[in-house]
């Protein structure tokens, strides 16, 4: 679908770096890998309660 290279993967850091700052991209990190986890969990959440669903029927 995509064809992300490493060119282009180096061109889409350093816009982020400019918009952000340096100092405010370890803050963006955590609070992307803090979501990422959230959605995760919730998406195990999701899956077990259907199973238990399926089971009570």
């Amino acid at each position: 679908m995509f064809n992300i290279g490493a060119p282009e993967l180096i061109l889409i850091f350093f816009i982020i770096l400019l918009l952000f700052g340096a100092k405010r991209l370890p803050e963006i990190g955590r609070a992307l890998g803090k979501a990422l986890g959230e959605f995760k969990k919730g998406m195990k959440e999701g899956t077990s309660e259907e199973s238990k669903e399926e089971k009570e029927e």
